[in-house]
């Protein structure tokens, strides 16, 4: 496995790079997104798999292609939460959801998902899932995310995240807290546009925080930032570009040391707001790890040549840089050799 002192300045851009392609098979486009950018982690969706053994075929092909390329192995994710948010359908197992499990307030329910969830994963050559949603969703409130969060109870969702997350990892499989801060205040669809909330710091801390704070403290792998405005904490950025947030908050004062990606940059809450020159710049600034990129390839390749160019703009540029590549090359030699 690659340390970052190995790896060119190129290598490094692209390790921060996870990526969405379209076809179901190691094809042109998939080759040149794992040679030429380099990238570092892809993510899966229902448009990539047809059965296990084509989704397998596919996962060790990209893997054979990362490694004769000269670049550290693939980190392949995908949003298997159960509920509406299942990548994989049957024959894999079908899980109803955090709204089931929570109503129920089920830990049982909560590790039999994660233990065989993991085993499905691992069994096709996914090594990383996108999920638990910690998000909280207050009652009365008509939240976009009401169906995909364990309830409306900090301390539920913060016993059965962690569960999940445990359970995830026991078994191989690097779990994600999202959406930090949380999301289950907001009525606007952040794939559609940018949502602002206008909370107290101290209600978040009280509430939406508790979750996360719960699923730190037992060692999750990563954490996904929000696409919203937290007009307490930071007036002018979203979560997902903001200092404030994701280093201030999250890193210092939370203590989280893992791996930071940001939400899906195609959403409308940074597309319509923000060219991707200026959002990779606010990913950098944040020292936040990853930028996914799930379905717009020049869109990609502008944020490679913009991350490309973030590490070579300074020493204190790179320094940055290498700490972000040296939490994901960690992160790999743990969970894929």
């Amino acid at each position: 496995m690659y340390r970052t002192d190995s790896l060119t300045n190129e290598q490094m851009a692209g390790q921060r790079l996870m990526v969405g392609f379209m076809g179901k098979v190691l094809d042109d486009d998939l080759r040149f997104m794992i040679r030429e950018m380099h990238a570092g982690g892809l993510i899966l969706f229902k448009r990539n798999v047809s059965d296990p053994s084509q989704l397998a075929e596919l996962c060790r092909e990209a893997q054979k292609c990362a490694v004769e390329s000269g670049n550290p192995s693939l980190m392949i994710a995908i949003d298997q939460e159960g509920g509406p948010v299942a990548r994989l359908g049957p024959p894999f197992t079908l899980f109803p959801g955090n709204r089931s499990i929570g109503v129920a307030g089920s830990e049982t329910a909560a590790r039999e998902f994660g233990t065989i969830t993991a085993r499905e994963l691992k069994g096709v050559g996914i090594n990383m899932n996108l999920a638990p949603v910690l998000d909280v969703a207050p009652k009365g409130l008509n939240s976009i995310m009401a169906d995909r969060v364990f309830g409306e109870e900090p301390k539920l969702a913060a016993h059965l995240g962690k569960a999940i997350i445990e359970t995830l990892q026991d078994n191989g499989i690097p779990a994600t807290a999202k959406h930090f801060p949380g999301i289950g205040r907001t009525i606007t669809d952040s794939h559609v546009d940018l949502p602002c909330l206008d909370v107290e710091q101290r209600v978040l801390d009280s509430t939406d925080l508790v979750p996360f704070r719960a699923a730190i403290a037992c060692g999750v792998e990563a954490v996904m930032l929000s696409h919203v405005v937290y007009q307490d904490l930071d007036p002018v950025w979203p979560a997902s570009l903001s200092s404030t947030i994701a280093k201030d908050l999250l890193r210092e004062t939370m203590g989280f040391k893992g791996i930071t990606l940001t939400d899906d940059l195609d959403m409308g809450a940074i597309d319509k707001h923000f060219d991707i020159e200026t959002t990779v710049k606010k990913i950098s600034d944040a020292e936040i790890d990853i930028a996914l990129i799930c379905h717009d390839r020049p869109k990609m390749e502008k944020a490679y040549q913009a991350l490309l160019k973030a590490t070579e703009v300074s020493e204190d540029a790179r320094r940055k840089a290498a700490a972000s590549v040296r939490r994901i090359l960690n992160l790999k030699r743990k969970y894929l050799l």
